[in-house]
């Protein structure tokens, strides 16, 4: 890690982007502290990609400057890409092969020293032990995210840039994923998130940032947020539960065996 755990992770200044004559980023601004999670929320369309894309080495930007743990995004690609991972909206691993086989190969692939003790210490952070010998067709979408993450995480890289990672998948599964996130921001990885979903960013982002057509509209932390509309009427209302918590409610409590209670 060439980052301690304070400081500035990532720092983006008048990054513009075109595709043809449409302008996707007009000039967008952002810090993210080393260690901390950073939520950029936009609708489809906004540039969250694109962005991710350019801090990642994928993609150049046709204007502005922007430092990845200390190094610039053009003039530095390769050490930016050795200090980042990336993990897109679809789980990057091979059915065909299981879990522990998926790791083992992307560790060997990164010149790890002991590639399979690499693999079962993962396989055991993500709880995902006992299905490391199974083929990865036969894991959930929930299973596949984690394992994806951890195989992200092969050689320790010290920013790691989510792009809407819980995509498609159940609310159990999306509470799963969450739980990874906030234990790599806990062990000092700095992470980028880009999501749609309000709720993610409010549950996981110590800063928030909302793009859309392309210009970053709001950045701050939930209460600095929270703190633009003007403060809420207060009422004394009975809470309802949501249909998130009814469904996690329904499906992970002990099912109940009806027919001993009749007999």
């Amino acid at each position: 890690m060439t980052m301690t755990a304070t400081g500035t992770a990532i720092a983006v200044r008048g990054i513009e982007k075109s595709y043809k004559d449409l302008p996707v980023l007009r000039g967008v601004d952002f810090d993210v502290e080393a260690g901390s999670i950073f939520a950029l929320l936009g609708a489809n369309g906004a540039g969250k990609t694109t962005l991710v894309r350019i801090l990642s080495t994928l993609l150049r930007p046709d204007a502005g400057t922007a430092t990845v743990d200390g190094h610039e995004v053009t003039a530095e690609a390769r050490q930016v890409r050795e200090s980042i991972s990336l993990t897109g909206q679809f789980a990057a691993v091979d059915e065909i092969l299981s879990g522990r086989e998926n790791l083992v190969l992307v560790a060997r692939l990164r010149h790890q020293d002991a590639p399979e003790a690499v693999a079962d210490a993962l396989l055991n952070r993500f709880r995902l032990t006992e299905a490391g010998g199974r083929k990865v067709g036969t894991y959930s979408g929930g299973m596949r995210r984690r394992l994806d993450i951890a195989m992200s995480l092969i050689g320790d890289p010290p920013v790691i840039f989510l792009d809407e990672p819980t995509t498609g998948l159940d609310p159990e599964a999306r509470i799963d994923v969450w739980e990874v996130v906030k234990g790599l921001a806990a062990q000092g990885t700095t992470v980028l998130l880009t999501t749609q979903y309000l709720e993610e960013a409010e549950q996981l982002a110590d800063r928030i940032a909302i793009l859309r057509d392309g210009r970053i509209i709001a950045n701050g932390t939930l209460a600095d947020l929270k703190g633009l509309l003007p403060p809420a009427k207060v009422e004394y209302v009975e809470k309802q539960p949501t249909l998130e918590e009814i469904f996690l409610a329904l499906t992970t409590r002990p099912t109940t065996d009806h027919s001993e209670e009749q007999s």
